[in-house]
C-alpha cells in the first residue's frame, strides 16, 4: 500500500473521530495527516512526510489554541451571558437574602444583585442581571 493511501486513511479516521467527539483539534491533526499525504504524493521519504505532518498538524493545533484563548479573553462579562435579561419567579426569600428559583428546568440558587438594594426582598418576577459562579443575581421587576 502506498504511503499516501495510509496518510489519507489516517486523515479520514481523524475526521471521523472528530465527528464523534466534537474535538476540533482532531481536525487540525487531520490537516497534518493530509499534509503528510501531499508530501507522499510529492515523493518525499517517510521521515520528511512525518515531519511535515507534525509541523502542519501541531502548528494548526497551536494556532487554533491561541485563537480560542484570544477570543475567550474578549468574551468576559455578564453582558455576554445568555441568561442575563431572562426572568424568573421568586416564591419566597430566605432570611439570609438567598432564594431558590426554577430556571431552565432546574433549581438554581439566587440572590439580589448588589445594585438592587431594597430593604426587604419581595417575592415575584425578577430579572437575571448576572451570574456569579452557579448563583443567579436578580433584580425586582
Amino acid at each position: 500500500m502506498e504511503d499516501s493511501t495510509l496518510w489519507w486513511l489516517v486523515a479520514g479516521l481523524l475526521v471521523a473521530a472528530e465527528l464523534v467527539t466534537g474535538t476540533f483539534y482532531l481536525l487540525m491533526l487531520a490537516l497534518g495527516a493530509a499534509a503528510g499525504a501531499v508530501g507522499a504524493h510529492l515523493g518525499l521519504a517517510l521521515a520528511p512526510q512525518i515531519a511535515l505532518a507534525g509541523v502542519v498538524g501541531g502548528g494548526a493545533s497551536a494556532l487554533w489554541h491561541l485563537f480560542r484563548r484570544k477570543r475567550q479573553g474578549h468574551a468576559t462579562g455578564t453582558d455576554t451571558l445568555l441568561d442575563v435579561g431572562q426572568t424568573v419567579q421568586v416564591a419566597a426569600w430566605q432570611p439570609d437574602g438567598s432564594t431558590q428559583v426554577h430556571y431552565r428546568g432546574a433549581q438554581w440558587s439566587a440572590r439580589l444583585a448588589a445594585h438592587a438594594i431594597v430593604p426587604l426582598p419581595q417575592p415575584g418576577t425578577h430579572r437575571i442581571t448576572g451570574v456569579q459562579g452557579t448563583q443567579l443575581l436578580l433584580e425586582k421587576l
